[in-house]
């Protein structure tokens, strides 16, 4: 591969993980304590993550238990997972948070599959996008530094075996990812 286009293939790998940290917040019926990454609580004026602050635990498969390091944090952590979009209700004991998982419908299912296909095909999107400024960037620099045709040539095929690289890893995410939806 042409070091002239590594910049391209990181732009196309921030892609594929910004795609796997969006199929991480996906609930799929499981716990999975990446639904938690995004919320922040006020921890003495400081918006921190939630597990800065508590110990996150799976202790059965559709549980989350939230175990705070201070019992003052209790109800901050209580409220940021209630002003959430997770649409999971805490209960808490005073010193834990229990967050359940309730089963997902078949219809549920279907839906969180169709919208994991959609990020998937934004995903690709993008890296075609970048593929594209790639190749823009190959014709423009042949042009000014008097590169050959055939060097050229060469790094386009090079910029599109990157692409077709990258977008058969975007479907093995998309497909991993509907598996686990869709098993029950």
């Amino acid at each position: 591969m042409d070091s002239r286009l590594n910049p391209f293939q990181d732009k196309m790998e921030k892609t594929l993980n910004n795609l796997e940290e969006e199929y991480a917040g996906i609930r799929a019926g499981r716990a999975n304590p990446h639904i938690l990454d995004k919320l922040r609580v006020d921890y003495y004026g400081t918006p921190s993550p939630i597990q800065s602050v508590a110990n996150v635990s799976v202790p059965e498969p559709r549980m989350i238990q939230i175990q705070p390091w201070e019992a003052s944090m209790v109800k901050e952590i209580e409220k940021a997972i209630n002003c959430s979009d997770i649409g999971i209700n805490p209960t808490n004991d005073g010193k834990l948070i229990r967050l359940v998982f309730p089963e997902l419908t078949e219809e549920r299912r279907k839906d969180l599959a169709k919208d994991i296909k959609k990020k998937g095909e934004e995903a690709k999107v993008a890296v075609r996008n970048i593929r594209r400024d790639a190749i823009d960037s190959i014709k423009k620099t042949g042009k000014e530094e008097g590169i050959s045709e055939d060097e050229i040539k060469g790094l386009e095929d090079d910029a599109q075996k990157l692409t077709d690289k990258f977008v058969a890893k975007v479907d093995a995410a998309v497909d991993a990812k509907c598996k686990e939806i869709l098993t029950v």
